[in-house]
């Protein structure tokens, strides 16, 4: 290859199964050979990657299912870009009820884990009880 330019591009893409914004940034290395024959090459963070038409992923879902934008439609467009994540609270450190004494942080269980466990326990030590009641009201 004996002549070449680089030259950058960002392709905005959007996931058809969940419906996630994004944009890419490539270089594309344009060469041509002695012959005139020209070739292009894509870089993702200076990897060689397939064109963006070709396979582009979803990094949001991991689907394959993907379209493209014409080039500077979500600068035109921005109510399409999705808001960036919320900073996470700062933790407080919990006072301690008496000096020199530390407490742990409690930690939460989710509302479905309890349901999960507690609903066939419950189901299990009413039907037991039932049981036994009926059993001591027929001796």
């Amino acid at each position: 290859m004996t002549d070449g330019f680089d030259t950058r591009e960002t392709w905005p893409f959007e996931c058809l199964r969940c419906l996630y914004v994004w944009e890419e940034d490539y270089v594309v290395r344009r060469l041509t050979d002695v012959h005139g024959n020209e070739v292009d090459i894509w870089l993702s963070a200076g990897v060689t990657v397939p064109p963006p038409w070709s396979g582009a992923c979803c990094p949001h879902c991991g689907a394959y299912h993907v379209t493209s934008f014409p080039k500077g439609y979500l600068a035109r467009h921005p109510e399409l870009v999705p808001a960036p994540d919320p900073e996470p609270e700062p933790v407080l450190a919990a006072v301690a009820a008496e000096p020199g004494r530390v407490s742990a942080p409690r930690t939460h269980l989710p509302g479905r884990l309890l349901i999960a466990l507690g609903v066939p326990l419950a189901l299990f030590v009413g039907y037991e009880l039932y049981v036994n009641a009926v059993a001591a009201a027929h001796h």
